[in-house]
């Protein structure tokens, strides 16, 4: 798809969402009158072949920090809009499973290692369930808990006052969440995480804590510009606080780990319009340093929201643009940068990506188009995979722990209730063909994140600041081999891990203890995940070879840091059912410098 059709592919779908707005579209369910929406946007698009390259590259960018400003919407607990928190639901303890009345919205609660009754082939999902915020950003933390912040109690936008802290094993009522205020007052809104790992020897001080850089920033009182402050999130405390400044203020940036723990951050915004093209490195314990010998810039898109980055097997970084070009990026001295010739097809800033096998990446890009780009090879190589069945502007992308892809959210337009898509697709990356899934009711779109739990269930939540509701709710997905394949809907029997070590070493080999009865089939590790804006680039699969001998597994864990960078992982295993157990969240300490 040439650039000239994608810059008039976002034209379109900004003139439909402004017009969904003027409209009125703020309730589920509303459409507008279909020949007034096709006569504006083909005046649209006629009025976006008329302006000149610069023009429209300087309206992309100046369009999103016009679009991100906050307004009233009605808010959703997950009952309808404006219909405010609904009835209490029971409680239910660890391992029980309830049974869920399909005609029946308001449901028991679900815990941290069951699944509810009523799955199937596709899946199935949980009732929504009310939530404290607008849980736009997701980060899974070595205990199993789920950090969760970007909004107040009422859903305005701001993460400058308070965040959540989750714990799915008591269930998911409000008694489940720790609401804490923000003792920092930096407002981490549209920020971006990563854990922070163990060193190469002991734990140091900063171990197991959440890096968190940039966010927003209220000038003049106007929201929406930029800062530079760096905060680190304890678990074991549950505190937030101040640790420094980047060199430069970043709005929308990414964190991607490298092959020895340290941090590179990429892109952010600096002012309304104004992206940051010089990347940043954080080492734990000698701090921050800039890379000048780069610059990410491309003025055509916005190059500085969330980029699409992925360690490869040199302990480079292969950066995949929206607008379609594939660049490579060394992090060692100054740094450097190379345009490595491979093109992807152009795509936007609302697509995911994510990283499913060593050093393979499944990319979503426009007009429901995916690709699969190996970045093993010089230059990447990049090959179609089947499209999807529907459009996703905004959806989120989530590695199971089975290999297989979950892709939920979004809609057919820019963060309108126009084409909403509510039925998952799941990828299988060994036959590159998408199944159909269970439907969600809510509509998720822009500040929707998704996030893989221990147990093999998949939160989805959030949605709006702004526009068009404010989703102050979440959904569990439940994947299909958390079922019996009798087709009666009913939760399989999980294996289960007995006893695991708390710490990997790479190219070590392990012991895992599983039930008496347990015959294992696969044993995988899943890097523990942070998502936000359509992005989670911590997720990552790795095989674990092994061998059983009663209720004894050995398994073997890869030498190679490229493939498992410092971090927690979930250590999940299945059963020759194809059933996994909950997984243990295991540390994999540094091991180079």
């Amino acid at each position: 798809m040439p650039i000239v059709e994608v810059l008039t592919y976002f034209i379109r779908n900004l003139a439909m969402r402004r017009i969904d707005s003027l409209l009125g579209a703020t309730f589920h369910g509303w459409v507008a009158p279909r020949g007034t929406k096709i006569t504006l946007c083909i005046l649209a698009v006629i009025a976006g072949a008329a302006i000149n390259t610069d023009v429209v590259s300087k309206s992309l960018h100046l369009e999103i920090f016009r679009l991100e400003k906050d307004r009233w919407a009605p808010v959703d607990y997950g009952f309808g809009p404006g219909a405010g928190i609904g009835p209490a639901r029971p409680n239910l303890v660890l391992g029980q499973t309830p049974a869920i009345p399909k005609s029946i919205r308001a449901v028991p609660k679900a815990m941290l290692g069951t699944a509810p009754i009523g799955g199937g082939a596709g899946g199935f999902f949980g009732p929504s369930v009310t939530w404290p915020i607008i849980p736009l950003h997701m980060a899974l933390l070595p205990d199993g808990r789920v950090l969760n912040y970007g909004t107040g109690e009422t859903g305005a936008q701001g993460a400058q006052f308070i965040y959540d802290v989750w714990d799915p094993s008591l269930g998911n009522g409000i008694n489940a969440h720790n609401i804490l205020p923000n003792g920092t007052s930096t407002d981490i809104f549209c920020s971006a995480a990563s854990l922070i790992g163990e060193g190469p020897a002991v734990p140091t001080s900063l171990t197991s804590k959440m890096l968190i850089t940039g966010g927003d920033l209220t000038v003049s009182g106007l929201r929406n510009y930029s800062n530079s402050v760096v905060n680190v999130f304890s678990p074991g405390n549950n505190t937030l606080t101040a640790s420094g400044t980047m060199t430069y203020p970043r709005w929308y940036p990414s964190i991607i780990s490298l092959r020895n723990g340290d941090k590179l951050v990429l892109g952010g915004e600096i002012s309304p319009g104004v992206g940051e093209p010089t990347p940043e490195v954080y080492h734990p314990a000698s701090g921050w340093r800039t890379l000048p010998g780069i610059s990410i810039g491309d003025e055509t898109f916005p190059y500085w929201y969330y980029p699409r980055g992925f360690l490869g097997p040199d302990g480079g970084v292969t950066l995949l643009q929206h607008n379609g070009k594939i660049f490579k990026i060394t992090t060692t001295g100054a740094g450097t940068i190379q345009d490595t010739g491979s093109l992807m097809a152009p795509g936007m800033v609302s697509y995911p990506s994510v990283m499913f096998a060593p050093f393979k990446v499944l990319t979503v890009r426009a007009g429901q188009r995916a690709q699969i780009v190996d970045i093993s090879t010089s230059p990447p190589l990049v090959t179609n995979a089947a499209n999807l069945n529907y459009d996703r502007i905004w959806g989120n992308a989530t590695l199971l722990p089975d290999g297989e892809i979950l892709v939920t959210d979004g809609s057919g337009v820019d963060d309108a209730l126009t084409s909403v898509v509510y039925q998952a697709e799941i990828f299988n990356p060994v036959s590159g063909t998408w199944t159909l899934g269970a439907s969600a009711a809510i509509p998720r779109l822009y500040h929707s994140a998704a996030l893989l739990l221990p147990d093999g269930s998949v939160l989805t939540g959030g949605g709006g600041a702004p526009r068009p509701v404010n989703e102050l709710n979440a959904e569990i997905y439940y994947p299909a081999y958390l079922y019996l394949k009798d087709g009666s809907g009913n939760p399989a029997p999980r294996p289960a891990i007995v006893a695991a070590p708390a710490r990997l070493t790479l190219g070590q080999n392990f012991w895992i203890t599983v039930g008496s009865n347990d015959q294992i089939s696969i044993i995988n590790l899943i890097r523990v995940g942070t998502s936000s804006h359509s992005f989670n680039p911590e997720q990552r699969l790795i095989p674990v070879p092994f061998t059983q001998n009663g209720t004894t597994v050995k398994g073997s864990v890869d030498p190679a840091p490229e493939k498992i960078p410092p971090g927690y992982y979930m250590l999940f295993v299945f059963n020759t059912n194809g059933v996994p157990a909950v997984a243990k969240i295991v540390s994999v300490p540094q091991s180079v410098p």
